[in-house]
């Protein structure tokens, strides 16, 4: 049996006192009962007390929310400077001091009576839905589950109420054959990852049906409510409760709920009964919703983090949906908040019910199996004998089997073992893509074989590919070209010959000269790492480190890392970025850090790459690493022109080229088969007799792949969602299943088959010409896998649906 108390306040305050209040104490659905009156004292204290904790909490908040969103300088600096100055402590003696005043305000003599009168009434096994009346903001804010009551009726859960409320209309009656309908409304989600709603109401099929809508705009929003008869409304973004609640539904409008005011109470009249808002310090929304005489509504009392909303809500839904009352599921779910405690303050004080105690408060989901149960036996009502076995036959060998195998192949997937196949076709899509035009911002000075002889021929003291002399000598050549940025991809862990003191100069003083280092990587033979030339200020090193895949191939462009602590390289940043950026801040642009933590160049926002991204899985994502988007060429090599060492120094260079080339970014590195620095890239495979590729031109391509990305807007690689793959999987599963039932004879089911997985290459490489790089192999093999299942299934069962297609169609075997 289900209790009804409602708890008016009446006129008064907490600084005066209540001097009339009265309860009333009815069962569910009963209009009769008992009602008793009272007084409760003035608790003065309280209100200050309620601020104290108030402002604490809020500190509390703005420190987990920059702990949650990085926060940068635009050398990608992380910063570290988060509130430190708050006292948990003092947040925990805070909260109960609360709960004394609280119990110690309701214990009163004034109020002893109804406290006598209530668990005279009712029985710690009931369930009780406790409503406190009142229009006092500070009132409906504080924490009344701090009440002992509470604690001896587990079953009850309390809500607030305006003072004014109305039967705006009866409410319907769910059959079982009815399914609840849901809009959800996802809007602002700056900071905050709304996709975990998400994720939860989706797993409410087949119980619900849901209607995500994605930052509307208020027509579109308008339009849903108008049209469309719903049970609950859900909002999950940015809200604020100021002088009247707000929505953020999309990254540039915020409205009232005054602007859907007419929507909304159409939408009531026609059956909304249930408004969830797991957003910010939505007490204002709530107000609004019950003057329009909606049934009930969720919301939360104070500014909410991330985590905690999202945890509400997957509790909450787990419970409701099992057939708890709304109440229930409340408490429960907010009670379960406990466990987040230590890291989120309070967390079970923000969820709280509003209900307009004119609608019956209990209002339930009808257990999933009952719903699937009537669902079948409607359908095997609506349908002739035929018609209803192929639906059963579909629904209980082809999308079964397409589930089965979907969770296999994201299981396996997911444990790695289908990487190296998706990284190769990878490559394949890569090398399929349209040629395009060398990057005329570079020039790439290269020393091969032939200049390191020449430079012995000349006397000249070899250290490392290049002499003291000869770089002396092609820095002061380099000067005609007016060079924007030089960099000098050559280890030089000594310093200058003291013959050459003005090389020594050029090296402190010249800032469009950048020099590199070698991070400790014991994979790469260097343990210890390679220091930086002595005379090369900090600001202008950088790391040549690259990261590989297991196969050797330098797929991703590592850009921001944290050296080790006893590193002799201690810069942060990669070769290729800090010349990209010294080249882009000449063109007016800056480098930050966006609030989502991504660094940004002017509009440009290079995504990190996360540990399972593509087709990465558990891939070492540390650092600041991006996909590498190599400028498709008919060769590595040709990422820019390329002049030799020699060609420069012997003056062998015509004036009118050095006109051409001139206000570029100049790289200077080996490219002497001798020279270890040499790497796979994805073209290596099909590079006319070339295996590896020098490591200057992979550093040219990864500083053009960035000066592409923020001057040509050309496309940086993007991925979809988990969950996204996983649809995109189990659709071709699916067509797998159509496939196996439709054709019978082998030469269509093969044709067929390669058919499809032609469709799914086109699909892929044409996303890919787009730089979205999405799963081409699990969907191959959970079509191919869905067939062979379905074609290894009993003969006999197989032969009874042919024969009973066949007689659908007028004909028999």
């Amino acid at each position: 049996m289900s209790r009804l108390v409602i708890l008016t306040l009446g006129q008064g305050n907490l600084d005066y006192g209540f001097p009339l209040i009265t309860v009333q104490l009815r069962e569910i659905g009963n209009p009769y009962g008992m009602k008793f009156t009272a007084s409760l004292p003035a608790a003065p204290d309280i209100p200050k007390l309620y601020r104290n904790w108030q402002s604490l909490y809020s500190a509390f908040y703005q420190r987990l929310c920059l702990r949650s969103s990085t926060e940068a300088d635009d050398n990608l600096e992380i910063a570290e400077a988060y509130i430190t100055n708050i006292s948990e402590f003092e947040m925990a003696d805070l909260c109960q001091q609360m709960s004394n005043l609280i119990n110690l305000w309701l214990n009163s003599k004034e109020f002893r009576k109804i406290d006598q009168q209530l668990r005279t009434q009712l029985q710690p096994s009931e369930e009780i839905c406790f409503i406190i009346e009142t229009d006092d903001n500070l009132l409906r804010r504080i924490p009344w589950h701090l009440w002992n009551f509470f604690e001896d009726y587990p079953h009850a859960e309390v809500a607030l109420s305006a003072s004014d409320y109305q039967k705006q209309r009866q409410l319907p009656k769910y059959t079982l054959s009815k399914r609840v309908k849901i809009l959800a409304i996802f809007g602002n989600g700056e900071g905050i990852n709304i996709e975990q709603d998400r994720t939860f109401l989706e797993n409410l099929y087949p119980q619900a049906d849901v209607k995500f809508l994605v930052e509307p705009d208020l027509g579109e929003l308008n339009e849903q409510l108008w049209c469309q008869g719903w049970d609950i409304f859900f909002f999950a973004g940015h809200s604020c409760s100021r002088e009247k609640g707000q929505l953020l539904i999309n990254q540039t409008d915020t409205i009232t709920l005054g602007q859907l005011k007419y929507a909304l109470k159409q939408a009531i009249n026609r059956g909304l009964c249930l408004a969830i808002f797991n957003s910010c310090d939505s007490l204002g929304l709530a107000q609004q919703l019950q003057d329009l005489q909606i049934p009930q509504v969720i919301v939360m009392r104070e500014p909410v983090p991330d985590v905690v909303a999202q945890e509400f809500l997957r509790y909450f839904l787990t419970e409701f949906s099992r057939g708890q009352s709304l109440y229930t599921a409340v408490r429960s779910a907010r009670e379960r908040l406990q466990g987040l405690e230590i890291e989120y303050p309070c967390a079970t004080w923000l969820p709280v019910i509003c209900q307009n105690p004119a609608e019956p408060p209990i209002w339930q989901y009808q257990p999933l199996a009952s719903r699937i149960r009537v669902a079948r036996r409607y359908a095997i009502r609506s349908f002739k004998k035929g018609k209803r076995a192929d639906i059963k036959y579909f629904f209980r060998t082809v999308l079964v089997t397409s589930i089965i195998v979907t969770l296999f192949l994201l299981g396996v997937r997911h444990l790695g073992m289908l990487e190296n196949f998706e990284l190769q076709a990878y490559d394949h899509l890569i090398q399929l893509r349209p040629l395009e035009k060398p990057d005329s911002r570079l020039l790439i000075v290269t020393i091969d074989e032939a200049d390191i002889v020449y430079q012995n021929q000349k006397s000249m003291n070899l250290r490392w590919s290049l002499s003291d002399a000869a770089l002396a000598k092609l820095l002061e050549k380099l000067e005609q070209y007016h060079a924007v940025a030089i960099g000098i991809d050559i280890y030089r862990d000594f310093s200058v010959d003291p013959n050459y003191p003005d090389l020594e100069n050029r090296l402190q003083q010249d800032k469009n000269l950048f020099a590199v280092c070698k991070v400790p990587a014991p994979d790469d033979g260097a343990p210890d790492g390679i220091p930086p030339p002595p005379e090369v200020p900090q600001e202008r090193l950088s790391f040549s480190d690259f990261v590989t895949d297991n196969d050797n191939i330098a797929r991703r462009q590592l850009i921001n890392l944290t050296p080790p602590l006893k590193s002799s390289c201690t810069s942060p940043y990669s070769f290729s970025y800090i010349l990209a950026r010294h080249y882009l801040t000449t063109q007016g642009f800056q480098a930050e850090i966006n609030p989502q933590g991504y660094l940004q160049i002017g509009n440009t926002v290079f995504k990190s790459l996360k540990s399972q991204s593509g087709g990465y899985q558990d891939v070492d994502a540390s650092g600041y690493q991006v996909l590498l988007n190599y400028r498709s060429l008919s060769s590595v090599e040709k990422i820019a022109p390329q002049i030799s060492l020699r060609d420069i120094l012997e003056n062998q260079i015509k004036p009118e080229t050095v006109k051409e080339i001139q206000n570029r970014i100049i790289l200077i590195g080996v490219t002497a088969p001798s020279s270890s620095d040499v790497w796979k890239t994805p073209y290596t495979k099909t590079s006319k007799g070339e295996q590896q590729i020098s490591g200057v031109f992979i550093q040219a391509q990864m500083v053009s792949h960035i000066l592409s990305a923020v001057l040509n807007n050309r496309p940086l690689f993007w991925f979809w969602s988990e969950w996204i793959e996983a649809l995109w999987v189990w659709g071709w599963s699916l067509v797998g299943g159509a496939i196996a039932w439709g054709c019978y004879k082998p030469l269509y089911l093969g044709l067929s088959i390669s058919i499809t997985s032609l469709l799914i290459f086109g699909i892929c490489f044409g996303i890919f010409t787009q730089a979205g790089w999405i799963p081409m192999i699990p969907p191959v093999l959970a079509l191919i896998i869905t067939v062979i299942v379905l074609k290894l299934l009993p003969i006999q069962d197989l032969n009874n649906y042919k024969n009973f297609r066949y007689k659908l169609q007028g004909r028999s075997n």
